[in-house]
Protein backbone atom coordinates (compact mmCIF):
# COMPACT_ATOMS: atom_id res chain seq x y z
CA UNK A 1 0.00 0.00 0.00
CA UNK A 2 1.42 3.35 -1.05
CA UNK A 3 0.61 6.21 1.34
CA UNK A 4 1.13 9.89 0.59
CA UNK A 5 2.41 11.79 3.64
CA UNK A 6 3.15 15.52 3.64
CA UNK A 7 6.80 16.56 3.45
CA UNK A 8 6.29 19.41 5.93
CA UNK A 9 8.16 19.29 9.29
CA UNK A 10 5.03 18.63 11.36
CA UNK A 11 4.44 15.46 9.36
CA UNK A 12 7.89 13.90 9.85
CA UNK A 13 6.62 11.99 12.87
CA UNK A 14 3.84 10.53 10.74
CA UNK A 15 6.17 9.36 8.00
CA UNK A 16 8.36 7.63 10.58
CA UNK A 17 5.39 5.99 12.30
CA UNK A 18 3.65 4.78 9.13
CA UNK A 19 6.84 3.43 7.61
CA UNK A 20 6.92 0.88 10.44
CA UNK A 21 3.65 -0.71 9.27
CA UNK A 22 4.17 -3.92 7.26
CA UNK A 23 3.24 -3.68 3.61
CA UNK A 24 3.35 0.13 3.55
CA UNK A 25 5.36 2.34 1.21
CA UNK A 26 5.45 5.94 2.46
CA UNK A 27 5.80 8.56 -0.28
CA UNK A 28 6.29 12.20 0.67
CA UNK A 29 4.49 15.01 -1.16
CA UNK A 30 4.28 18.79 -1.02
CA UNK A 31 0.71 19.82 -0.02
CA UNK A 32 1.24 23.20 -1.72
CA UNK A 33 2.22 21.67 -5.08
CA UNK A 34 -0.08 21.98 -8.06
CA UNK A 35 1.06 18.72 -9.65
CA UNK A 36 2.04 15.28 -8.38
CA UNK A 37 4.82 13.24 -9.96
CA UNK A 38 4.28 9.73 -11.36
CA UNK A 39 5.38 8.03 -8.15
CA UNK A 40 2.98 10.08 -6.07
CA UNK A 41 0.11 9.52 -8.51
CA UNK A 42 0.26 5.80 -7.78
CA UNK A 43 -0.77 6.26 -4.14
CA UNK A 44 -3.60 4.24 -2.58
CA UNK A 45 -3.95 6.45 0.52
CA UNK A 46 -3.73 10.22 0.95
CA UNK A 47 -3.07 11.81 4.33
CA UNK A 48 -3.65 15.58 4.35
CA UNK A 49 -1.02 17.55 6.28
CA UNK A 50 -1.24 18.24 10.00
CA UNK A 51 -1.59 21.99 9.37
CA UNK A 52 -3.89 23.44 6.72
CA UNK A 53 -5.35 20.06 5.95
CA UNK A 54 -7.65 21.34 3.20
CA UNK A 55 -4.79 22.34 0.89
CA UNK A 56 -4.38 19.04 -1.02
CA UNK A 57 -8.07 18.70 -1.92
CA UNK A 58 -7.22 19.83 -5.46
CA UNK A 59 -4.87 16.85 -5.82
CA UNK A 60 -7.65 14.27 -5.55
CA UNK A 61 -8.23 14.30 -9.30
CA UNK A 62 -4.57 13.33 -9.83
CA UNK A 63 -4.84 10.10 -7.84
CA UNK A 64 -6.47 7.42 -10.04
CA UNK A 65 -5.66 4.57 -7.62
CA UNK A 66 -6.81 6.40 -4.50
CA UNK A 67 -9.12 4.33 -2.30
CA UNK A 68 -8.71 5.94 1.14
CA UNK A 69 -8.27 9.42 2.66
CA UNK A 70 -7.03 9.44 6.24
CA UNK A 71 -7.59 12.71 8.07
CA UNK A 72 -5.60 13.96 11.05
CA UNK A 73 -8.59 15.85 12.43
CA UNK A 74 -11.74 14.76 14.24
CA UNK A 75 -13.82 16.94 11.93
CA UNK A 76 -14.31 15.75 8.36
CA UNK A 77 -16.37 18.64 7.00
CA UNK A 78 -13.56 20.14 4.88
CA UNK A 79 -13.14 16.89 2.94
CA UNK A 80 -16.46 15.07 3.07
CA UNK A 81 -17.96 16.92 0.13
CA UNK A 82 -14.95 16.22 -2.12
CA UNK A 83 -14.04 12.60 -1.43
CA UNK A 84 -16.17 10.33 -3.65
CA UNK A 85 -18.62 8.14 -1.76
CA UNK A 86 -17.00 4.92 -3.00
CA UNK A 87 -13.69 5.86 -1.35
CA UNK A 88 -13.02 5.54 2.38
CA UNK A 89 -12.87 8.75 4.40
CA UNK A 90 -11.53 8.19 7.92
CA UNK A 91 -10.95 10.76 10.66
CA UNK A 92 -8.69 10.91 13.73
CA UNK A 93 -11.46 10.89 16.31
CA UNK A 94 -10.10 10.62 19.85
CA UNK A 95 -6.60 11.91 19.12
CA UNK A 96 -7.08 15.40 20.53
CA UNK A 97 -9.76 14.85 23.16
CA UNK A 98 -7.31 15.69 25.95
CA UNK A 99 -5.97 19.00 24.60
CA UNK A 100 -9.38 20.24 23.42
CA UNK A 101 -11.10 19.38 26.70
CA UNK A 102 -8.35 21.31 28.53
CA UNK A 103 -9.09 24.31 26.31
CA UNK A 104 -12.80 24.05 27.13
CA UNK A 105 -12.10 24.07 30.87
CA UNK A 106 -9.61 26.93 30.58
CA UNK A 107 -12.07 29.02 28.55
CA UNK A 108 -14.90 28.52 31.04
CA UNK A 109 -12.67 29.33 33.99
CA UNK A 110 -11.24 32.38 32.22
CA UNK A 111 -14.73 33.81 31.81
CA UNK A 112 -15.94 32.82 35.27
CA UNK A 113 -12.88 34.18 37.05
CA UNK A 114 -12.86 37.31 34.85
CA UNK A 115 -9.32 36.89 33.53
CA UNK A 116 -9.89 39.03 30.40
CA UNK A 117 -10.96 42.00 32.54
CA UNK A 118 -8.19 41.41 35.08
CA UNK A 119 -5.56 41.31 32.34
CA UNK A 120 -6.79 44.62 30.98
CA UNK A 121 -6.53 46.14 34.46
CA UNK A 122 -3.00 44.75 34.73
CA UNK A 123 -2.08 46.46 31.44
CA UNK A 124 -2.84 49.80 33.14
CA UNK A 125 -1.15 48.82 36.45
CA UNK A 126 -4.52 48.96 38.20
CA UNK A 127 -5.06 46.97 41.42
CA UNK A 128 -8.60 45.83 40.56
CA UNK A 129 -9.60 44.44 43.94
CA UNK A 130 -13.39 43.92 43.96
CA UNK A 131 -13.77 45.57 40.55
CA UNK A 132 -14.86 42.37 38.82
CA UNK A 133 -17.62 39.91 39.67
CA UNK A 134 -15.94 36.51 39.62
CA UNK A 135 -17.95 33.29 39.68
CA UNK A 136 -17.29 29.62 40.40
CA UNK A 137 -17.78 26.50 38.33
CA UNK A 138 -18.90 24.60 41.42
CA UNK A 139 -22.58 23.77 41.30
CA UNK A 140 -23.00 24.75 37.66
CA UNK A 141 -24.93 22.61 35.17
CA UNK A 142 -23.05 21.94 31.93
CA UNK A 143 -24.81 20.84 28.74
CA UNK A 144 -22.41 19.14 26.32
CA UNK A 145 -23.79 18.90 22.79
CA UNK A 146 -21.80 16.16 21.09
CA UNK A 147 -20.97 12.92 22.90
CA UNK A 148 -17.89 11.84 21.00
CA UNK A 149 -14.39 11.51 22.42
CA UNK A 150 -14.06 15.25 23.09
CA UNK A 151 -17.49 15.60 24.66
CA UNK A 152 -16.85 12.70 27.02
CA UNK A 153 -13.40 14.05 27.89
CA UNK A 154 -15.02 17.35 28.92
CA UNK A 155 -17.66 15.48 30.93
CA UNK A 156 -15.03 13.44 32.78
CA UNK A 157 -13.20 16.59 33.88
CA UNK A 158 -16.23 18.47 35.22
CA UNK A 159 -16.70 16.53 38.49
CA UNK A 160 -13.30 17.77 39.67
CA UNK A 161 -14.89 21.23 39.74
CA UNK A 162 -18.14 20.01 41.34
CA UNK A 163 -20.08 20.71 38.15
CA UNK A 164 -22.90 18.53 36.80
CA UNK A 165 -22.99 17.45 33.15
CA UNK A 166 -25.66 16.46 30.64
CA UNK A 167 -24.73 15.01 27.25
CA UNK A 168 -26.69 15.20 23.99
CA UNK A 169 -25.80 13.40 20.75
CA UNK A 170 -27.27 12.56 17.36
CA UNK A 171 -28.89 9.47 18.88
CA UNK A 172 -29.96 8.60 22.42
CA UNK A 173 -28.12 5.93 24.38
CA UNK A 174 -27.22 5.13 27.96
CA UNK A 175 -26.26 8.37 29.68
CA UNK A 176 -26.83 10.44 26.53
CA UNK A 177 -29.94 12.34 25.42
CA UNK A 178 -31.15 12.38 21.83
CA UNK A 179 -31.48 15.49 19.62
CA UNK A 180 -35.23 15.73 20.12
CA UNK A 181 -34.60 16.43 23.82
CA UNK A 182 -32.15 19.28 23.21
CA UNK A 183 -34.63 22.22 23.05
CA UNK A 184 -36.02 21.40 26.49
CA UNK A 185 -32.53 21.11 28.00
CA UNK A 186 -31.06 24.42 26.81
CA UNK A 187 -32.66 26.65 29.43
CA UNK A 188 -31.82 24.34 32.33
CA UNK A 189 -28.04 24.76 32.08
CA UNK A 190 -25.49 27.42 32.97
CA UNK A 191 -22.89 26.40 30.38
CA UNK A 192 -23.37 24.94 26.90
CA UNK A 193 -20.37 23.28 25.26
CA UNK A 194 -20.40 22.40 21.54
CA UNK A 195 -18.25 19.39 20.62
CA UNK A 196 -20.22 17.99 17.70
CA UNK A 197 -19.23 17.58 14.03
CA UNK A 198 -20.35 19.95 11.32
CA UNK A 199 -22.89 18.10 9.18
CA UNK A 200 -25.99 19.14 7.23
CA UNK A 201 -28.01 18.44 10.38
CA UNK A 202 -25.83 20.57 12.68
CA UNK A 203 -25.09 23.54 10.40
CA UNK A 204 -26.68 26.60 11.99
CA UNK A 205 -27.96 24.54 14.93
CA UNK A 206 -27.25 27.37 17.38
CA UNK A 207 -29.56 29.92 15.81
CA UNK A 208 -31.67 32.78 17.11
CA UNK A 209 -34.18 30.39 18.68
CA UNK A 210 -31.49 28.33 20.38
CA UNK A 211 -29.77 31.43 21.77
CA UNK A 212 -33.05 32.92 23.00
CA UNK A 213 -33.74 29.74 24.96
CA UNK A 214 -30.50 30.12 26.94
CA UNK A 215 -30.92 31.50 30.44
CA UNK A 216 -29.35 34.84 31.36
CA UNK A 217 -25.57 34.72 31.91
CA UNK A 218 -25.19 31.36 30.15
CA UNK A 219 -21.69 30.71 28.81
CA UNK A 220 -21.61 29.23 25.28
CA UNK A 221 -18.40 27.39 24.36
CA UNK A 222 -17.67 26.32 20.79
CA UNK A 223 -14.82 23.83 20.37
CA UNK A 224 -16.20 22.23 17.21
CA UNK A 225 -16.83 24.20 14.00
CA UNK A 226 -17.87 27.80 13.43
CA UNK A 227 -20.72 26.88 11.09
CA UNK A 228 -22.66 25.27 13.92
CA UNK A 229 -23.45 28.77 15.22
CA UNK A 230 -25.37 31.44 13.33
CA UNK A 231 -22.75 34.17 13.78
CA UNK A 232 -25.10 37.07 13.10
CA UNK A 233 -27.55 35.78 15.70
CA UNK A 234 -24.72 35.29 18.22
CA UNK A 235 -23.41 38.83 17.72
CA UNK A 236 -26.91 40.22 18.26
CA UNK A 237 -27.30 38.23 21.47
CA UNK A 238 -23.86 39.19 22.77
CA UNK A 239 -24.61 42.86 22.19
CA UNK A 240 -27.40 42.61 24.77
CA UNK A 241 -24.79 41.39 27.31
CA UNK A 242 -27.26 38.69 28.37
CA UNK A 243 -24.92 35.77 27.58
CA UNK A 244 -21.17 35.20 27.17
CA UNK A 245 -19.18 33.03 24.79
CA UNK A 246 -15.79 31.37 24.32
CA UNK A 247 -14.99 30.52 20.71
CA UNK A 248 -12.11 28.54 19.25
CA UNK A 249 -13.81 28.53 15.85
CA UNK A 250 -15.81 31.11 13.97
CA UNK A 251 -17.83 31.54 10.79
CA UNK A 252 -16.24 33.03 8.75
CA UNK A 253 -12.72 31.83 9.54
CA UNK A 254 -10.27 33.44 9.84
CA UNK A 255 -12.41 36.18 11.31
CA UNK A 256 -11.97 39.43 9.34
CA UNK A 257 -10.36 42.30 11.27
CA UNK A 258 -13.49 44.44 11.01
CA UNK A 259 -15.94 41.73 12.06
CA UNK A 260 -18.24 42.83 14.93
CA UNK A 261 -17.62 39.58 16.80
CA UNK A 262 -14.15 40.83 17.79
CA UNK A 263 -15.57 43.72 19.78
CA UNK A 264 -18.75 42.09 21.08
CA UNK A 265 -18.98 42.20 24.88
CA UNK A 266 -18.50 39.02 26.88
CA UNK A 267 -16.66 36.97 24.26
CA UNK A 268 -13.16 35.49 24.17
CA UNK A 269 -11.78 34.12 20.89
CA UNK A 270 -8.85 31.84 20.16
CA UNK A 271 -7.70 31.23 16.55
CA UNK A 272 -8.75 27.59 16.05
CA UNK A 273 -5.94 26.29 18.26
CA UNK A 274 -7.69 24.30 21.00
CA UNK A 275 -5.88 21.10 19.98
CA UNK A 276 -2.48 22.71 19.51
CA UNK A 277 -0.08 21.63 22.24
CA UNK A 278 3.36 19.99 21.98
CA UNK A 279 3.03 16.49 20.55
CA UNK A 280 -0.46 16.87 19.11
CA UNK A 281 0.74 15.89 15.65
CA UNK A 282 2.12 12.63 17.05
CA UNK A 283 -1.22 11.91 18.74
CA UNK A 284 -3.02 12.44 15.43
CA UNK A 285 -0.66 10.20 13.50
CA UNK A 286 -0.91 7.46 16.12
CA UNK A 287 -4.66 7.30 15.54
CA UNK A 288 -4.13 7.46 11.77
CA UNK A 289 -1.69 4.54 11.93
CA UNK A 290 -4.19 2.52 13.97
CA UNK A 291 -6.92 3.15 11.40
CA UNK A 292 -4.69 2.23 8.46
CA UNK A 293 -3.53 -0.92 10.27
CA UNK A 294 -7.16 -1.97 10.65
CA UNK A 295 -7.66 -1.43 6.92
CA UNK A 296 -4.58 -3.50 6.09
CA UNK A 297 -6.01 -6.31 8.23
CA UNK A 298 -9.17 -6.31 6.13
CA UNK A 299 -11.28 -4.60 8.76
CA UNK A 300 -13.42 -1.48 8.45
CA UNK A 301 -11.62 1.41 10.22
CA UNK A 302 -13.44 2.35 13.41
CA UNK A 303 -13.27 6.07 12.55
CA UNK A 304 -14.84 5.80 9.12
CA UNK A 305 -16.93 8.85 8.19
CA UNK A 306 -20.39 7.72 7.07
CA UNK A 307 -22.18 11.06 6.77
CA UNK A 308 -20.87 13.08 3.84
CA UNK A 309 -21.60 16.70 3.02
CA UNK A 310 -22.43 17.72 -0.52
CA UNK A 311 -21.08 20.76 -2.34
Amino acid sequence: MRILVSSEPDDEVGADLLSQLPGVDVVRYDPTAAELDDDQRGADVLIPPYRGSHRPIRLLSQLPKLSYVQLLTAGADEWSGDVPAEKLLVNARGAVAGPVSEWVLSAILALYRQWPALTRYQDTATWAHRRVAADTLAGKRVLIVGAGAIGWAVARRMPAFDAETTLVASSARAGVHGPDELPALIGDHDIIVLTLPLTPATTGLVDKTFLAAMRDDTVLVNASRGGIIDTEALVSELQTERIRAALDVTDPEPLPRDHPLWTSPGVIISPHMSRTVPGTNALCYQVAAEQIHQHLDGRIPTNIVTERRTK
